[in-house]
């Protein structure tokens, strides 16, 4: 028996390899593709979905990858513009952009929008990076430069790879879900002099109370992972947390 009679019968799709295959189409892909209009279904598939959150990452590492220095603000959706923290979120964007950076918030209403148009009014940046969600929102009217996402994933990715520092103003599951996650790529040292700034203490003092006497004092977290995090009411404060951590940042690159 010659080696061609062991080899078993294979067809290639692509870069794949197709042995013992009793389900080969009879077509090629180029003529299912150029063919006939065919079934939708293909675009809700896995390897479809691939290839999306591919183009997400592409389109957001073009956008921003020019992006001067930049803080990225969170905080609630829901804040009214009558709101005081609608203000201090003004004051905050405004005060970063005059400190030279530009401002990324998710790009929506509420406290992301204060910061956005806050941002805006001094003349600085303002950056939306919104997020595909079952109620339509829509990015605010302040911001610049915008891009919507699918997947929560590479949106997140944009936040930390383009951003020197997290500030978080008071908000819902979406600010904490960022606050934590932002806080063990730090502590894991998967970003490196990355301040996260919590403003507003009447808000934030609970949960930095919990993580000292709860999380700190039971060992899950050490003294370096507490002092990760700043609690503040004063924005010049919080300005200065996020220079002093650019400048840092800048000896070390």
């Amino acid at each position: 028996m010659s080696v061609d009679d062991e080899r078993p019968s294979e067809k290639l799709r692509g870069p794949v390899v197709l042995r013992r295959d009793r389900r080969v189409e009879p077509t090629t892909t180029d003529q299912r593709l150029l063919d006939s209009r065919g079934p939708s279904d293909w675009v809700h598939t896995d390897p479809w979905r691939v290839l999306r959150i591919q183009a997400e990452f592409v389109e957001g590492f073009g956008m921003l990858a020019e992006l001067p220095r930049a803080v990225t603000v969170f905080g609630s959706a829901r804040t009214k513009r009558e709101h005081p923290e609608y203000q201090l979120g003004r004051d905050l964007g405004k005060a970063l952009a005059e400190s030279g950076f530009a401002v990324m918030t998710g790009g929506g209403p509420g406290t992301m929008e204060a910061v956005n148009r806050g941002c805006n009014d001094a003349g600085g940046l303002s950056v939306g990076l919104g997020i595909e969600l079952p109620f339509e929102q829509g990015l605010n009217p302040w911001v610049d430069l915008g891009i919507n996402f699918r997947y929560f994933f590479a949106r997140k990715t944009m936040f930390v790879k383009y951003s020197q520092a997290f500030v978080c103003l008071p908000g819902g599951f979406g600010t904490l879900d960022e606050l934590f996650e932002a806080l063990t790529l730090v502590q894991t040292k998967k970003v490196t002099k990355f301040p996260v700034v919590l403003l507003g203490t009447e808000y934030w003092g609970g949960l930095y109370e919990w993580l000292k006497n709860s999380v700190f004092e039971s060992g899950k977290i050490g003294e370096k992972d507490l002092a990760l995090v700043h609690v503040t009411d004063d924005i010049d404060e919080a300005v200065k947390l996020v220079n002093e951590a650019y400048k840092a940042w800048e000896e070390t690159h």
